[in-house]
């Protein structure tokens, strides 16, 4: 607990410092809240607005979660695809490096086109956002494995599938956490985005409704929702590193 509290102070001084300064910087400068409102009104306003804030939240976060759960699922039979085929490798990975430059911006529009305002654009939206960091780090994490642990289980006798299982996952698990936690903060943000393009609720639905009626107060309370999913999403994946990889906590503190 006290390493805890000893990694997290210096990121919340510095936050405390930030919005205070800016608290500050609106109250003696009388700026018009519809321009830029206070900590303090924003934090006032979402309070008094919680419900309509959370039941546009709910939505946001079923599109994240199950965006990133066929992300998830997609990026490991890619990834062990990549590693167990060569020709797939030399055939598909330059192809997953080019899609990473067709913007979000020009494909999320047309996804709202081809599927309509429901709920399967937004996923698909979060899968591309999130698919490639995913899957890069898993198949660098299976190509990085001891190759002697290798040779020794299939001088043993184990076949190609079982050897991969005990040795090549177990050896890739710190490069595909590295790779969730970047994917899991684009996450939320790649489907706010996808309301933006279209949407019947939704945080982003929201924002855009909010600043369309010059309420900035409530546009920056659904950010600092926003925030706050991504900053406990990526503090989840710590937590579930430590149950699936206990031993790599014993290695760190030896």
């Amino acid at each position: 607990m006290s390493a805890l509290l000893r990694s997290l102070w210096p990121p919340v001084l510095v936050l405390a410092v930030l919005v205070g300064g800016w608290q500050l910087y609106v109250t003696a400068a009388g700026v018009d809240p519809t321009t830029l409102p206070s900590p303090a009104r924003v934090l006032e306003q979402g309070w008094a607005n919680r419900a309509d804030l959370w039941s546009q939240t709910l939505p946001t976060l079923q599109e994240t979660l199950l965006g990133f759960a066929l992300s998830f699922a997609a990026a490991w039979l890619v990834a062990t695809l990549l590693d167990f085929s060569a020709a797939a490798r030399r055939g598909l990975y330059p192809l997953l490096v080019a899609s990473q430059t067709v913007p979000i911006v020009a494909v999320a529009p047309l996804l709202i086109i081809w599927f309509g305002f429901g709920l399967l654009p937004k996923m698909l939206v979060v899968t591309l956002t999130t698919f490639f960091p995913l899957t890069a780090n898993l198949a660098a994490g299976f190509a990085a494995t001891d190759r002697e642990a290798m040779r020794l289980l299939r001088s043993l006798g184990a076949g190609r599938w079982r050897a991969f299982r005990l040795v090549r996952v177990p050896g890739a698990m710190p490069y595909f956490f590295a790779g969730l936690r970047v994917s899991i903060t684009y996450a939320v943000v790649g489907a706010v985005f996808a309301e933006y393009a279209g949407a019947e609720s939704g945080l982003g639905i929201y924002m855009q409704a909010q600043k369309s009626a010059f309420r900035t107060d409530l546009v920056f309370a659904a950010v600092t929702v926003t925030a706050a999913l991504s900053v406990a999403l990526f503090a989840a994946t710590y937590l579930v590193e430590r149950l699936v990889l206990p031993w790599q906590r014993k290695e760190r503190r030896s």
